[in-house]
């Protein structure tokens, strides 16, 4: 549209054109509508993309860094990194699946190297939000509200919080026992993730140290927690 802009007027245009002044008038006010309508879109995709990159928790340097640091260099999964915030009662909270989301996505992959090639279990059935674990629970002796302030504030040593890392789907895993206060950590190789093995490693490391409480997940492999009571004498917490 040229002699649009040149100030030509539509009958100036139409006959320069060779074309009837209706004509122009049609093509002009399609072109309006188009132009109105390409710009109206690519303002509201910029604006939703703005709203959207603002909302991704994984975006922000507080939450990257904290799941980077968390799964390249300590080998936790997206569910650890997820269940100890909420364990914590941090300010920082985000969900597995996000975590998963922003692997999958390339978020963490450094160079050629991706960084879901770190994820322990290849092909794991991802669960969704609303998805309930339908196999036994284990018996819990406490609740995670039941436990001792000094535990909750960190004012006191001697509490601990218990976590295994699983190597090869089946093979060993690591126990790792972590004091709270201090975040002095224990930590044991055992042969698999197992109750029996998981329970006779938390006798070993914990025998000679001072122990308050002991907070786990609901794992199985800390089924049977109450053989560690028995044998230390400390109760056990779960969320």
């Amino acid at each position: 549209m040229i002699l649009l802009a040149q100030g030509k007027k539509q009958a100036e245009i139409a006959k320069a054109l060779g074309r009837s002044s209706s004509t122009i008038y049609r093509e002009l006010k399609r072109h309006a509508l188009e132009s109105y309508s390409a710009t109206s879109a690519q303002n509201s995709y910029l604006k939703h993309r703005q709203n959207s990159k603002a909302q991704r928790k994984l975006e922000q340097p507080e939450y990257f860094n904290l799941v980077q640091e968390k799964f390249l260099t300590q080998n936790w999964s997206p569910e650890q990194i997820s269940a100890r915030l909420k364990l914590e009662k941090s300010e920082l909270s985000i969900s597995y699946s996000t975590i998963y989301r922003g692997i999958y996505s390339g978020l963490f992959d450094i160079g050629e190297r991706k960084a879901s090639r770190k994820l322990r279990h290849k092909g794991k059935t991802r669960h969704t939000k609303n998805h309930h674990e339908k196999r036994g629970k284990i018996q819990v002796s406490n609740h995670l509200n039941d436990r001792p302030i000094s535990a909750q504030n960190r004012s006191r040593f001697g509490h601990w919080e218990a976590d295994t890392v699983l190597g090869k789907v089946g093979g060993a895993c690591l126990l790792t026992l972590t004091e709270r206060k201090s975040r002095f950590e224990l930590v044991k190789k055992i042969p698999a993730k197992k109750a029996e093995a998981v329970q006779k490693a938390m006798i070993e490391l914990l025998d000679a140290h001072i122990l308050r409480s002991i907070t786990p997940d609901r794992g199985k492999e800390f089924a049977q927690h109450r053989l560690v009571t028995e044998a230390l004498g400390v109760e056990f917490y779960f969320p």
